[in-house]
């Protein structure tokens, strides 16, 4: 029985009360039968899903099986092929493949023949179905005869030589013909002429330029840090042969993503990134216009997004290098949301022809040490083939040193080679010896076609070396003498290079005097340039030509974001709504029920109906939505339902999407269980497009930690380092709530202490806050029409800056935190500041029941669900009339001015005889770090303008709890007596 029918029969086994429905127990198992076999034929995983928007799996490439004489010759044959197979599976042992020779590299035992009985050089085997002679084909027949000896010098020219490849650990028989086709119908033995002179010099011209350009960097500046290329100038004609081949495939666009190493190098000598723009930096200028107030990055993160020709006729390909901080392989997952993005609108038009990787190709290059070592990077490849991650596969470069740093290899990885990390997603690996750049080029190019014939990713281990230390500055011989001892007695790679082709003739002596006189020669001149060079920004364009930056006067920071009552509630049913046909779960029938009262009523609005209209009217607006991590569709706490799983059939519906007409889309991903890769992912998404609103939604704010280096380095930094804008949305549920230590806490303080939300009072007029100059915000809102405005106000501005949510957990279904659509209406907008609606005067036709504020002798201030606790707390000890409550919604920028106005309404009379900052969080964690001047500054301002007030200026008190090194207690009992104690010392004294 083969494994698909055991596979099929145990689906058919299953016990009839596993089933809910016995009636429909046929049709349901009729149904997964053949989804089971249809998938299995795949790659053996079950899908279901895939009606959902952005739910793109790729399309199979399927290579015809064996015919029956070819297997029969496999039979007949064994012994060779077993010897053919060894070869394929273990020659990259023995290849030539390290510049220096200090691998390992030993005749392997397996690439023997006579191991499999194979002896006699001149005995003549048919090779049909065993090497493939001929390309994948309806002519990938053969009748050809060889003898022993021509079968293993063709292998061996293959299989042992300066490539060396790895394919056969996968698991996909056709991607294992493929290769074998593609290699083994090559000419044995590479011509001279393999390629045309015009490529040779081609290539030749890019690694003396590379060499010539790292010499007067040297010369001119031989303090500076500059991460040159020597060693690894074939990283040039790598991309360079891959971007020619791709662009001859009809790639219009590439994003590259890419650590220090022969960044500059790329930038000046592929890239045209102006040489006076980079002396401009390296003299201690700027890179971005100095008014701007922006600080710039290092010159090895600089970009280019350059537009190259290649082909006859040319073509043109976009090239953009992404900005990248020194966390090296952080770049790696950004660079996949952005390629991703650049397809939005293949994936929205739902082309038939359209195959993700047609047009946008994504390039990552990395570093051998952090390759293998860096948990982003196996992060990231999880993310390759998942259907709402996918973006037709990546060609991976590894430029490969053999030594991290000043650590050697055998310290850096528990594996053989630094690519076998690769082998986790079952890609192919092309190790390739940097010394001879043409097989760089060969290299590249078979990697580019296994990319587009399957639309996977590939690596390419570039093996080279580091001429100089980590640093140009720094002296290698301390830790590695023998390795440098080879490096300083060998000619150069473009040394050697140019050796080999003036002795083909391609180029003379003169020639290749005349070109580095000349490269020479041109950067001396943009040497000069750049004492009077400039920097210009470059203005927003395409998607992007109606934004403006942040930080200028043209920003619309607080827009209108209301919407008509009855627009909301359309909205509202509308995402619940399903066809008759559909098979809801008989507990989510309740959950719509209670959504469709509540919006005929137009009170009790939760907080998934808020979101859900939010989208909804954004999407009616040409906005888009994506929101991506684990169980989104439903949501963690089960309270989203934005997909709807039919019980009968596992079809997916989602309602937004289905039934409001709109020029906008929803894209509900969930997620692999990653933080750091698909934060990145979302980041890079949100690079690409301002029409996009990507949110990423933590299961438990707690885990954001394990994506801080992309707070770090990118969302909180991205604008002041390289003027980049981005909008993402991240929602981190928080609260405590007696879950203990990882399940309480976003972290709060880090994000505040993340931003640059100015300590003092605003001086300007207009009373912006800190709105022009923070580089992203953090809220804790308290109602689902607070959630609601931060989500619209997020697409409506006209610039866009992350926003960080500390998402509700326990206010999800709470009563007493619901909205009305009132809340939504024209003219509402968020409210950085709540005042306590019981001394509010504005409450229409309960105005009478407001109670005075000159009578409040108790100020509260406070963020985040604790409110409703001391609402409560407040109404059991009935001191409503002379106890404020009043929610700092909006932490950073903090609402000074907003704060401000709110607080005169009580301190004006002398009553107020104490004013409390009231946290749940510890002490040495929450807000109360970041706002406890910022509010004294406010108390002192209110009380100081009190006319002929002598009150003395009240001081901030804290209440919560004590330090601690966790965000909450695991012990039930002891959070318990912890958050009665915060409510009892909240009142104390009245």
């Amino acid at each position: 029985m083969s494994g698909l029918q055991f596979f099929s029969k145990t689906v058919d086994l299953i016990k009839f009360k596993s089933v809910s429905r016995p009636q429909t127990y046929l049709k349901v198992n009729a149904r997964f039968s053949w989804r089971i076999q249809f998938d299995a034929k795949r790659d053996g995983r079950r899908y279901y899903h895939d009606e959902s928007f952005g739910f793109r799996r790729r399309e199979e490439t399927i290579l015809p099986d064996y015919t029956p004489s070819q297997l029969e010759n496999r039979r007949v044959n064994a012994p060779l092929m077993r010897y053919v197979d060894s070869m394929r599976t273990h020659g990259h042992r023995a290849a030539r493949i390290d510049p220096l020779d200090l691998l390992q590299r030993e005749e392997v035992a397996a690439l023997d023949p006579s191991r499999y009985g194979l002896t006699d050089e001149s005995k003549s085997y048919p090779i049909d179905g065993i090497i493939w002679s001929n390309p994948a084909g309806p002519n990938r027949t053969s009748s050809e005869e060889w003898s022993l000896k021509q079968i293993v010098a063709h292998l061996r020219s293959i299989y042992v030589g300066r490539i060396a490849y790895e394919f056969m650990h996968s698991p996909s028989k056709t991607e294992r013909l493929w290769f074998s086709h593609v290699l083994e119908s090559a000419p044995s033995v590479a011509p001279a002429n393999a390629q045309s002179n015009a490529e040779k010099k081609r290539i030749w011209e890019l690694l003396v330029k590379s060499e010539v350009f790292d010499q007067f960097l040297q010369l001119k500046f031989p303090n500076l840090k500059r991460y040159g290329l020597e060693g690894g100038e074939s990283m040039l004609p790598a991309l360079d042969a891959l971007f020619a081949v791709s662009s001859a495939a009809g790639v219009e666009h590439v994003i590259l993503g890419m650590p220090h190493r022969g960044r500059l190098n790329l930038l000046t000598d592929l890239l045209k990134f102006d040489p006076a723009a980079l002396f401009h930096k390296i003299k201690g200028g700027s890179e971005i216009p100095e008014e701007l107030g922006y600080s710039g990055d290092v010159i090895s993160h600089l970009v280019s997004n350059p537009t190259l020709s290649y082909g006859n006729p040319p073509a043109s390909l976009k090239v953009s290098l992404l900005p990248n901080p020194s966390h090296l392989e952080a770049i790696d997952p950004v660079a996949l949301g952005k390629t991703r993005a650049k397809q939005f609108s293949l994936i929205k038009d739902a082309d038939p022809n359209c195959k993700l990787g047609d047009k946008v190709m994504c390039v990552q290059i990395h570093g051998d040490a952090s390759f293998t070592g860096q948990g982003v990077v196996m992060e990231s490849l999880g993310l390759s083939n998942l259907p709402h991650f996918t973006s037709g596969g990546s060609v991976h470069l590894v430029v490969n040193n053999n030594i991290g740093y000043t650590t050697p290899a055998a310290s850096a990885r528990s594996s053989l080679y630094c690519s076998d990390i690769g082998k986790m997603i079952n890609a192919p690996v092309l190790h390739v010896n940097g010394d001879y750049p043409e097989d760089v080029a060969r290299a590249l190019e078979t990697a580019f076609k296994y990319r587009n014939a399957f639309r996977k990713d590939i690596v390419v281990d570039l093996l080279v070396y580091r001429r100089w230390g980590h640093n140009e500055l720094d002296e290698p011989a301390f830790t590695q003498p023998q390795m440098y001892h080879l490096i300083r007695s060998r000619k150069s790679v473009p040394s050697l290079y140019e050796d080999k082709i003036m002795h083909e003739e391609v180029i003379t002596s003169e020639d290749a005097s005349n070109l580095r006189s000349s490269y020479k020669q041109h950067l001396e001149e943009h040497l000069a340039q750049s004492a009077s060079f400039t920097p210009k920004l470059e203005l927003p364009e395409g998607q992007w030509k109606d934004m403006v930056l942040p930080v200028l006067d043209e920003a619309i920071r607080d827009p209108d974001t209301g919407v008509k009552s009855d627009t909301a509630r359309d909205i509202g049913m509308k995402s619940v709504e399903v066809p008759s046909s559909f098979e809801l779960h008989p507990r989510l029938r309740r959950h719509i029920s209670a959504r469709q009262k509540a919006l005929e009523s137009g009170r009790g609005i939760d907080w998934a109906t808020a979101e859900a209209i939010a989208f909804g009217t954004l999407m009616k607006e040409g906005f888009n939505v994506r929101i991506s991590g684990q169980d989104v569709g439903r949501g963690t706490f089960s309270q989203r339902h934005a997909m709807l799983v039919d019980q009968n059939t596992e079809s997916v519906t989602v309602p937004l999407n289905a039934n409001i007409p709109s020029g906008g889309k929803l894209e509900l991903a969930n997620s692999s269980l990653s933080e750091v890769a698909v934060l990145g992912f979302e980041y890079g998404m949100s690079w690409e497009s301002p029409m996009l609103l990507p949110i990423w939604e933590a299961q438990f704010g707690d885990f954001f930690n394990g994506a801080q280096v992309i707070f770090d380095t990118f969302i909180a930094s991205a604008e002041t380092k390289w003027a980049k804008q981005s909008g993402l949305v991240i929602l981190l549920p928080h609260g405590l709530d007696g879950a203990g230590p990882e399940h309480s806490s976003m972290r709060i303080e880090r994000m505040l202490q993340l931003t640059n939300d100015p300590y003092e009072f605003p001086s300007d007029a207009k009373g912006v806050e800190g709105s022009n100059v923070i580089n992203m915000h953090v809220v804790y809102p308290t109602t689902p029409a607070q959630y609601f405005h931060l989500l619209r106000r997020q697409m409506k501005r006209n610039y866009r800056r992350p926003l960080i949510v500390a998402g509700p957990k326990a206010l999800l279904r709470l009563p007493a935190a619901a909205s009305s659509l009132s809340d939504f209406e024209p003219g509402t907008r968020f409210s950085p500041v709540l005042d306590d609606p019981s001394f509010m005067k504005d409450r229409g036709s309960e105005a009478s029941k407001a109670k005075d504020p000159q009578r409040v002798s108790r100020v509260i201030l406070l963020t985040g669900k604790l409110y409703y606790d001391l609402e409560k707390e407040r109404a059991a000890r009935k001191l409503e009339e002379s106890v404020a409550l009043i929610r700092v919604e909006e932490l950073a920028p903090f609402p000074f001015r907003a704060l401000e106005d709110v607080l005169s309404r009580y301190l004006g009379s002398g009553e107020v005889k104490e004013t409390l900052w009231v946290q749940e969080e510890a002490r040495n964690q929450g807000a109360w770090t970041h706002v406890k001047d910022r509010i004294q500054q406010v108390l002192d301002r209110v009380v100081g303008t009190v006319p002929g007030s002598e009150q003395a200026s009240p001081r901030l008190r804290y209440v919560g709890r004590k330090e601690d090194a966790v965000p909450a207690v695991g012990v039930g009992k002891a959070y318990r007596e912890q958050q009665a104690d915060i409510l009892r010392r909240a009142f104390e004294g009245l």
